[in-house]
């Protein structure tokens, strides 16, 4: 049995690594967006949901609001999802310096009335409240560059998409979770500028993406996926691909990264990741969930040839060859993402993270089929 089960594990690795080959491909393909010289034209409706975010929501607009781009053009607008701290009155005072900065309550529209994807209300209520022909959304607790409107506008006027999708990245706090973050994050970065480049995945962060509000509106908004608590991004860029298969883009600049703080807690951190792993089932992108499906099929079998290796003479070095086969292929692709986000001094953390990002692999994705989370104080199912 455990020979089987070793024969299986090589096979699954074989395919991993076959497809991290791809990405690495496709990624080194990737040019940077080199930004032209032009006359602005776009204007941009930013979308911020806040929940509780007293300690961030200050920051984050002040970085969206002091763009290098011309303020006719945007409008920022805050939607207050229920928050019980002071981020209203933080909202509220910052709109006595901006002009362009607007705070709406879904409290106003919901009338306490539960629903499981609050998120997605707040994103259509603002969409309907905005003036912009182009919606950008963010998160509270995210910094923006000072040109990131800017390299949108020229993207849009170069390339004439009608989705985009951009590079999000964790700060560094210095300690061995946010490390374990940011190193699992450059992975997922990486994997979505080389597919959504090659238009294979519909893969996206909400924290950066824009769109077109017409084709929003066009694609039915949130209908279809208005149930599942997350999905704002990813379910939303592939009903756009459906119906414009060609019009996807990748803004792939340094200055256009957002940045955001990493989970302070293990308890947060697996929260987080139960949630994005709690839609894996729902994509209608088979290309997505075959992929996950092979990364979580070899975490599980690597996870069981370890126990099993306490009693299969040989078994310890089996088990660590092939883990070590694993690191290997994937620094392939992590080490040129990591150069982007200048960040290669973190790859000397990965061998030693293996281990734990086997395990946190298995448990965040059988419980984000199985289990619930917490989420800004909520329980999700």
């Amino acid at each position: 049995m455990y020979l089987i089960l070793l024969i299986l594990t090589v096979i699954v690795l074989l395919g991993y690594s076959l497809l991290i080959w791809q990405y690495r491909v496709w990624f080194l393909r990737l040019p940077e967006f080199t930004p032209v010289s032009a006359e602005h034209n776009t204007r941009f409706s930013i979308i911020i949901p806040a929940r509780n975010e007293e300690n961030n929501i200050a920051g984050c607009l002040q970085s969206v609001l002091q763009q290098q781009y011309p303020a006719h053009l945007f409008e920022v607008i805050v939607i207050n999802d229920h928050s019980t701290d002071n981020t209203e009155v933080i909202v509220r005072s910052l709109q006595q310096q901006y002009n362009n900065l607007q705070l709406l309550n879904l409290i106003d529209v919901l009338k306490d009335k539960p629903v499981n994807a609050y998120k997605k209300k707040a994103i259509e209520l603002a969409i309907a409240q905005s003036s912009g022909n182009w919606i950008v959304t963010t998160d509270a607790d995210c910094m923006v560059q000072p040109e990131w409107l800017s390299l949108l506008d020229q993207y849009i006027q170069n390339q004439q998409p009608v989705f985009i999708a951009a590079p999000v990245m964790f700060t560094h706090t210095g300690s061995f979770l946010s490390a374990f973050q940011l190193l699992d994050f450059i992975s997922l970065q990486g994997i979505t500028a080389a597919a959504v480049s090659a238009g294979y995945h519909t893969m996206c962060n909400g924290a950066n993406i824009a769109y077109r509000k017409d084709v929003f509106y066009e694609v039915g908004q949130f209908s279809g996926i208005d149930q599942i608590a997350s999905g704002d991004d990813m379910l939303l860029m592939y009903k756009i691909k459906q119906q414009y298969p060609n019009r996807l883009g990748y803004l792939f600049h340094r200055g256009a990264i957002v940045t955001t703080a990493p989970m302070p807690d293990w308890s947060s951190f697996l929260n987080q990741r139960i949630r994005w792993a709690s839609k894996a089932d729902k994509y209608q992108d088979k290309t997505i969930f075959r992929a996950l499906a092979l990364v979580y099929a070899l975490n599980l079998l690597l996870l069981v040839l370890f126990f099993w290796s306490f009693w299969v003479e040989g078994g310890w070095l089996a088990w660590l060859l092939l883990v070590i086969t694993k690191t290997l292929v994937e620094l392939s692709l992590m080490l040129p993402v990591a150069r982007f986000y200048q960040r290669v001094s973190l790859l000397n953390w990965f061998l030693i993270m293996q281990p734990f990002h086997i395990c946190y692999t298995v448990i965040a994705g059988w419980l984000g089929k199985f289990g619930t989370y917490q989420w800004k104080g909520r329980n999700v199912k």
